[in-house]
């Protein structure tokens, strides 16, 4: 029945910053940025490796989102890299922080978070 999954929405706080943070520092492709008169809205479609993947909204006033202790629904966006080490050189020149590298207990596999602008969690997976 399901094919994919066709995109992920995110509200931010704080549009400029936010869009900085998907596009100049992740390195997400612009598809097409929408205003929203109507709501003091906008809309960013984001690509990664050309497939639409995130909609990043803006809102007046959207309320904080609960993160600790850790709130029931969706918990945290996650992105597949290459190699765990190359992600946390760039996040780091931009002076974000970056948790300390953990190991999988099921797959064996290294990841990694940090937050978006917004506090919301990343997490880098790798390959």
């Amino acid at each position: 029945m399901l094919n994919k999954i066709h995109h992920i929405a995110i509200i931010c706080k704080n549009y400029e910053i936010s869009k900085k943070f998907y596009v100049d520092i992740l390195g997400l492709t612009v598809i097409n940025e929408t205003y929203r008169a109507e709501r003091h809205s906008y809309k960013l479609d984001l690509a990664i490796d050309d497939i639409y993947s995130i909609e990043l909204f803006s809102f007046p006033n959207p309320p904080e989102r609960p993160s600790r202790p850790e709130a029931t629904g969706l918990r945290h966006l996650a992105f597949e890299v290459d190699k765990l080490e190359t992600i946390i050189k760039h996040l780091e020149k931009f002076k974000l922080t970056v948790e300390p590298i953990r190991i999988d207990e099921i797959t064996q596999k290294r990841f990694t978070f940090t937050q978006d602008p917004d506090g919301l969690p990343i997490e880098f997976y790798e390959k």
